[in-house]
């Protein structure tokens, strides 16, 4: 019974928390001390100028996490002190992310971020409290039994970073996960100059995937959450309401991606016919496959994410794929465009650790009781 009463809260802060980290830090780069101190910034002057997306940005992306801090201390049974979580919590982590600001020369902190910051995190604490007092989190608790197997906190958790990873253009659609040629560059500069500078496997020439071979990636790519959803949904019935869920999301995700990239007059301009094709294909693969088993999603996601991670890493480098980055490199969204680059990267390797552990769960009542 331990394992039903988990509570996401917890492991999703956490990931906010490293997305706000990133976010704040980027680009990791140039450290050194500047000559003031770190709480210099506390008694600087208000800026001059600052835009709305500043504010919005630095306002907006600390209300998750004061609503996560606060919900995960309140359902660890201390719920008089979750509102206070909300405050403080997020108002130290500003506080300590605009301190080492000030080592970064292309970074500047300041207060006015510091105190958006912990207002940020004020309203989403306020508004935990707000969900324990009118007992939305009861109902979720009751979604959470009735549609989802035991132990579902780490699946939940990347399934509801997939959307975010599809915010960061691929070479193609939704084709999360490629990097090969980037795991071979760094390698061979981490071992240059050294006796095991022989053991990098040398670049080979690849041919670009075809179009039937795009729509086969996309398609896998995006059957890989249908799978990871299965394997964590009770019945058939909330598979089908879920497909529907994913369906609007892969729309939504692929169409911004190509906004923020190309500007929101080109939103549709990745859905070319392969990955038209590539979402038919998918669509047609999560009806067909509504009636599996818990494990046998399970396996299924391994082997479509095994796959398309072999086409995409066997694909080579688009050089105009790397000028359509300039966008996201140089405009506003120069913090984010690495946070979200490395969800792209790591999810689906996150989906295959989770799927495998799915795989190997003993039956239960819920969860391949026919097993």
């Amino acid at each position: 019974m331990a394992a039903t009463r988990r509570t996401i809260a917890a492991p999703l802060a956490l990931c906010w928390l490293a997305l706000i980290v990133y976010a704040s830090l980027y680009p990791f780069s140039g450290w050194r001390s500047q000559g003031v101190t770190p709480w210099a910034y506390l008694a600087a002057p208000w800026p001059r100028y600052w835009t709305g997306f500043d504010v919005w940005t630095n306002l907006l992306g600390y209300v998750p996490l004061g609503l996560l801090f606060a919900l995960a201390l309140a359902r660890s049974g201390h719920a008089r002190l979750a509102w206070l979580s909300g405050l403080l919590g997020p108002a130290l982590v500003s506080l300590l992310l605009e301190a080492l600001q000030s080592y970064l020369p292309l970074r500047v902190p300041s207060l006015v971020d510091a105190l958006l910051n912990a207002a940020g995190g004020a309203l989403g604490g306020g508004l935990a409290l707000s969900l324990l007092r009118w007992r939305w989190i009861t109902s979720w608790n009751r979604f959470r039994s009735a549609w989802l197997v035991d132990d579902s906190v780490g699946g939940i958790a990347v399934l509801l970073l997939w959307p975010l990873a599809l915010l960061y253009p691929t070479p193609i659609p939704y084709g999360l996960g490629q990097v090969w040629s980037l795991a071979v560059g760094a390698l061979a500069s981490w071992l240059q100059d050294t006796p095991f500078e022989r053991w990098v496997p040398e670049p080979v020439e690849a041919l670009p995937l075809g179009p039937p071979v795009q729509a086969l990636v996309v398609a896998l790519c995006l059957w890989a959450p249908t799978l990871l959803g299965y394997a964590l949904l009770r019945r058939w019935q909330q598979r089908l309401a879920f497909v529907g869920v994913w369906l609007l999301l892969a729309l939504a995700g692929g169409a911004l991606s190509s906004a923020l990239t190309w500007g929101p007059a080109h939103a549709w301009d990745g859905f070319t016919p392969p990955t038209w094709l590539g979402l038919l294909l998918a669509a047609s693969l999560a009806l067909a496959s509504l009636h599996l088993s818990h494990r046998s999603a399970a396996l299924l996601l391994l082997l479509a994410l095994g796959l398309a991670l072999g086409l995409l890493n066997a694909a080579p480098d688009s050089p105009y794929f790397a000028e359509s980055l300039e966008e996201w490199e140089q405009g506003r969204f120069s913090r984010f465009h690495g946070l979200s680059q490395w969800l792209g990267w790591l999810w689906p390797y996150a989906a295959l650790v989770i799927g495998l552990r799915l795989a190997l769960r003993p039956p239960t009542e819920h969860y391949n009781p026919s097993a």
